[in-house]
C-alpha cells in the first residue's frame, strides 16, 4: 500500500442516512506534510493507507475523524458517481416538477409500453428455455 503523493485523485462517498443517495466528492491532493495529505478542498487526510471494507481496496481517513474515508480515484468509481448522479438529477426533477393531465398521459402510456416489451420479453426467454430442454 502506498501513501499518497501530490497529484494523487480521491474520492468519498457520503450519505445523509440510510434512504439518502451516495454523494460522491473528488478532489487531489496539493501538499503534503510529514503525516497529513491535503486536498485541493482543504480536507486533511492521514497519510496512512488501510484496507478499506466499504468500496476500494485502500482508504486514508479524514485527520481527527477515523470514520470518514477516501479512495484513490478508479474508473469504477467515476462511472459510479456518473449513475448516482443521474439518479439525484432524476429525482430532483421529478421533485420539483408539477405535471399536467397530458403530460402525466403520456408518462403512463411510457410505462405501458416498457411493460409489453418486457412482457413480451419474458415470454421469448421462457420459450427459448423451452425449446432447449426438449
Amino acid at each position: 500500500m502506498k501513501q499518497l503523493e501530490i497529484g494523487d485523485k480521491v474520492y468519498n462517498i457520503h450519505r445523509d442516512g440510510f434512504n439518502d443517495f451516495q454523494r460522491y466528492t473528488f478532489s487531489e491532493v496539493v501538499r503534503l506534510t510529514k503525516t497529513l495529505a491535503v486536498l485541493e478542498n482543504g480536507v486533511r487526510l492521514t497519510n496512512q493507507p488501510k484496507t478499506s471494507w466499504i468500496s476500494e481496496d485502500i482508504c486514508y481517513s479524514v485527520y481527527r475523524d477515523y470514520w470518514t474515508y477516501w479512495h484513490l480515484t478508479s474508473e469504477k468509481a467515476i462511472q459510479n458517481a456518473i449513475a448516482e448522479n443521474e439518479k439525484i438529477a432524476a429525482y430532483d426533477w421529478f421533485e420539483s416538477k408539477e405535471f399536467s393531465l397530458k403530460e402525466k398521459q403520456f408518462i403512463y402510456r411510457q410505462f405501458q409500453e416498457m411493460e409489453k416489451s418486457k412482457q413480451i420479453e419474458v415470454c421469448h426467454a421462457e420459450e427459448k428455455k423451452h425449446k432447449n430442454t426438449l
